[in-house]
């Protein structure tokens, strides 16, 4: 048998059933199939076929980052998927490919730049100063997930979308059922339906572009004729539905500091190191379950020996990538000193994550208040007794109940 046979032999199709786990354990499917090879080919629970996989981190960067490889091409086809409901929306940056992902994304990208965050940062301490406030009035023990992680991302998100107070609770149980896989299709089906059309009418009324919110730019740009209104309602749903990673990767950031009592100690003797921690912890918490969203092979292309031919699917995984050895030694490790760190918590090439910055400036804000105004917090229950989320695209824990 030839070298260039045994390079391009196409490996076995293994089934991935995305099991619920428990803890920040990393999934053991995603062990496996990263131990098999740097390419392999996986079947998803929903969805047609299979789709290739790449794990290691210059094989992700290099899908993520090649033209070859397009998001648009999927919306056209039913690839094997994690998700029940598969309906992508016009407009919606995660689907678009150059040209048009940059002219999308330039509408709202002032909103979510260092300096945008900047002037938000005042009111979104007030938020989470004010469900603290709860908290320590009430005494311990609380549930950190229910009192402060679940209301303070939407809460934040919806400031910088500009959803009005009173219509915040909606949306936000029309995202939670989103980003679920608990009700099947019909509940996936019904929360998209009541979050776009409220997203439609929402645009429509802003049409005069008075504000610097995003539903106030997205009504100007339908206005101008920058985008139609139908991008910019596919604009818009990611980006509402964004705060709920930012609970759940809190969540799991904040258990695995209650679970390490040195890690925990560290930070909070040294809080202006607390930077360099969260990247790490953001490299090592499975944020996910599975994978996200899938690309199409435009063109014959060879990546680490194999050839992937056009047409067919490839998903790249993040957290394999986050774990490659080459670039991060014991990747299984929390390593706080990690230097370098170039972690891909928050995607890579063009479809890096709009709100990374928002979300990093919510979860610094988190981790510093928290500990700040709960001084000796700790867990209330065992460990092994905190419930994690079942059945969900984004992992973390469903209840976190700690004292202080």
């Amino acid at each position: 048998m030839t070298e260039e046979t045994t390079t391009l032999t196409e490996p076995p199709v293994r089934d991935w059933p995305t099991p619920d786990l428990d803890g920040t354990d990393f999934d053991p499917v995603l062990a496996d199939l990263m131990r098999e090879g740097p390419l392999t080919r996986i079947r998803l629970p929903h969805g047609e076929g299979w789709a290739w996989l790449a794990t290691r981190y210059e094989d992700v960067r290099t899908v993520t980052n090649d033209p070859r490889f397009s998001r648009a091409e999927v919306t056209r086809r039913q690839v094997t998927r994690m998700a029940p409901h598969f309906k992508p929306m016009p407009g919606s940056l995660a689907w678009a490919d150059q040209p048009d992902h940059n002219r999308l994304r330039k509408v709202v990208a002032s909103a979510f730049t260092v300096s945008a965050m900047k002037r938000l940062r005042p009111r979104a301490q007030e938020i989470l100063d004010g469900l603290l406030d709860g908290v320590v009035a009430d005494g311990p023990p609380a549930d950190l997930v229910e009192r402060v992680l679940e209301p303070f991302p939407p809460a934040v998100v919806s400031e910088v979308m500009g959803v009005p107070a009173d219509q915040r609770e909606r949306v936000h149980s029309w995202t939670r059922q989103i980003i679920s896989t608990s009700g099947g299709a019909e509940a996936a089906e019904r929360a998209k339906k009541g979050l776009y059309g409220w997203i439609t009418e929402t645009v429509r009324a802003r049409s005069d572009g008075r504000g610097e919110d995003v539903y106030a730019m997205l009504g100007a740009a339908v206005a101008r004729g920058e985008v139609g209104e139908e991008e910019a309602i596919g604009l818009a749903g990611p980006l509402q539905i964004g705060g709920e990673a930012v609970t759940h990767n809190c969540g799991q950031i904040l258990y695995l500091l209650l679970t390490r009592p040195e890690l925990m100690t560290r930070v909070r003797e040294r809080p202006a190191e607390r930077g360099p921690v969260l990247d790490e912890l953001l490299r090592f918490v499975p944020h996910r379950s599975s994978v996200g969203l899938a690309r199409i092979a435009l063109e014959d292309v060879e990546l680490s020996g194999q050839r992937i031919s056009a047409g067919e699917p490839v998903y790249v995984s993040y957290l394999a990538a986050n774990r490659d050895p080459e670039v991060f030694p014991d990747p299984g490790a929390i390593a706080p000193d990690r230097d370098p760190n170039p972690h891909l918590a928050f995607g890579n090439g063009p479809h890096h994550c709009t709100g990374a910055v928002l979300a990093r400036t919510q979860i610094e804000l988190l981790v510093d208040t928290v500990l700040e105004r709960l001084p000796d917090l700790r867990l209330a229950v065992p460990a092994e007794e905190v419930a994690w989320r079942r059945k969900t695209m984004i992992r973390g824990p469903r209840t976190l109940p700690c004292t202080w």
